[in-house]
């Protein structure tokens, strides 16, 4: 046995390169050309082939060290190949041996005939080396039943106290049968599954000798060439992988997909055969917590109850929009951290200056409530404020600033909640957003809204005052920042003039999202709101 240290061959433009993914481990046995780890420069990902068979004995580098050409990354023990400067006669000895030790059954049926022995047409597979005899549990199963695999396919994953570890199919073929299942637990030599192999020789064999009289050595020393790195760029996909949709992954990219939650199967890798990489993860993480609600993100299960053991039952089927609606709050909630600012407002001043227009409102035939003027007063202070304005771009590097106020209003109706549209509140009188809140809410109820109606705005405003209650912390509706919940008036002492005296408080409550506004802003924006409800000449200025 010798040592060999096994350093970074070279990586041609690229100076330093980061380590991503380690794909072996210490006492693990490895073939010529198997992939030993996983290098990421600037623009591609490349996999590190052996350029020997051996056993690993120790890992010169971690995940996420930066290595260049000729830096060390471990060492292999290999089998001494005997002496080269024999005569030829001698020669043959030592070479069988060598054979001997890779591959002691098809050695011997290549020796006894000039001709490559034939691939049984049935082969059990069985679990490698793992280097102990500990049991270690399958957690993943990725074939089935009559599923073709090529060579190299990954066909389950397991998983000790320290590391997954994917378990490639030796043989391309077909699955005649499968001998595990999840949860198993497996050891070095268990079988796994039976295969129809195809024609091909499997990877372990040793080149195919051919009819013409060669001598033996000839067969073991010509050992090909070590395949240079694959660049993610340019490597070819592996056939059949588009059909089969099998997953290619390695150990650290399944356990961050656990981690995550997420189905690697959903997942379209895009490094070399289709590999599923960190970073393929991570943008399948982000497009789902800023998906639209129509795409399903699911919400957190709870084990179901078999309830009628308690008592008499009924099952009632949710409507679709209520489903929608539970899904879209579920991933704002989760997506937003929320601050909810409370404040209560006088508007004493504002319900006596609404009473004063209602004989104005009869002849105009519009019914004026509280909320053209909440509209009114919102709008005002976006544009006072315009960093609630705004929405997030989903990357993190940048606010999207509109240079439009659009305000949403939220409307219960039977099948459940809606939320229409008020175009360019800003630019509108109160007489113009009361008839446009009394249009909408009709629609609304009867079902007539567009969708057109009830996309594009700014902010919106949940008004739970003609039901009750001293204050809520309403959901921010994703992408905007942030939300107004209005509760109901009530009749509270406020020390005037050195007195108590009745006056008209509203309660609110400004839920935003700190990702993009601020503890400082939140009051602000609160205190200049109430302001404006609290005199309404305010809203004239």
């Amino acid at each position: 046995m010798s040592i060999e240290n096994i350093k970074v061959p070279d990586l041609g433009d690229s100076s330093e390169v980061e380590v991503i993914e380690l794909l072996v481990s210490v006492g693990q046995s490895v073939e010529e050309n198997d992939s030993l780890l996983v290098l990421e420069s600037d623009k591609a990902a490349m996999e590190i082939p052996a350029p020997m068979a051996g056993v690993v004995k120790s890992i010169s580098v971690n995940l996420g060290d930066q290595v260049s050409t000729g830096s060390e990354m471990l060492s292999l023990e290999i089998a001494e190949s005997g002496s080269q400067d024999s005569a030829p006669e001698e020669e043959s000895a030592p070479a069988v041996e060598l054979m001997k030790e890779e591959e002691p059954t098809k050695v011997a049926e290549t020796a006894s005939s000039p001709i490559a022995a034939p691939v049984p047409i049935s082969q059990t597979i069985e679990v490698p080396d793992l280097g102990s005899d500990d049991e270690i549990e399958i957690i993943e199963i990725h074939i089935k039943q009559k599923d073709s695999i090529e060579v190299d396919d990954v066909l389950i994953t397991l998983e000790s106290d320290k590391a997954a570890m994917d378990v490639p199919a030796p043989y391309a073929g077909v699955i005649e049968s499968l001998l595990v299942a999840v949860g198993d637990k497996v050891k070095t030599g268990s079988p796994i599954a039976k295969i129809l192999a195809s024609a091909a020789a499997d990877k372990q064999e040793v080149p195919t000798v051919k009819q013409e009289a060669q001598p033996v050595e000839a067969t073991v020393s010509s050992r090909p060439a070590p395949a240079p790195p694959q660049a993610v760029a340019s490597a070819p996909a592996t056939p059949g992988y588009e059909s089969s949709k099998k997953v290619y992954a390695g150990p650290a990219v399944r356990k961050m997909a656990r981690e995550l939650g997420v189905d690697l199967g959903q997942i379209k890798g895009s490094g070399a055969k289709f590999r599923i990489l960190k970073e393929d993860v991570l943008k399948f993480v982000k497009s789902r917590l800023n998906a639209p609600a129509s795409q399903g993100v699911s919400l957190s299960t709870v084990p179901d109850i078999d309830f009628s053991q308690f008592g008499e039952i009924e099952e009632v089927q949710r409507s679709k929009l209520h489903k929608l609606i539970s899904v879209n709050m579920q991933r704002n909630w989760n997506s937003v951290p929320h601050v909810a600012q409370f404040n209560e407002v006088d508007v004493t001043d504002l319900e006596e200056f609404r009473a004063g227009l209602k004989g104005e409102a009869e002849r105009r035939d519009v019914r004026l409530t509280f909320l053209p003027f909440l509209l009114k007063a919102c709008a005002k202070a976006l544009l006072e404020y315009p960093q609630f304005n705004v929405s997030l771009h989903s990357s993190g590097e940048y606010i999207i600033q509109k240079k439009y106020v659009h305000i949403g209003m939220a409307v219960a109706t039977e099948t459940g909640l809606v939320v229409p549209v008020i175009r360019n509140a800003d630019q509108k009188s109160i007489w113009q957003l009361a008839e446009e809140v009394i249009e909408l809410s009709n629609k609304a109820k009867n079902r007539k809204l567009t969708a057109d109606e009830m996309q594009g705005a700014c902010f919106t405003i949940s008004s739970l005052g003609a039901i009750g209650g001293t204050g809520f912390i309403p959901i921010v509706n994703a992408p905007e920042v942030a939300i107004l919940g209005v509760g109901k008036t009530d009749i509270k002492p406020v020390y005037i003039g050195g007195e108590f005296v009745p006056r008209k408080v509203l309660p609110i409550t400004l839920s935003y999202d700190h990702k993009v506004v601020n503890g400082v802003d939140g009051g602000l924006f609160a205190t200049y709101l109430g302001k404006l409800l609290s005199d309404v000449r305010h809203l004239a200025l």
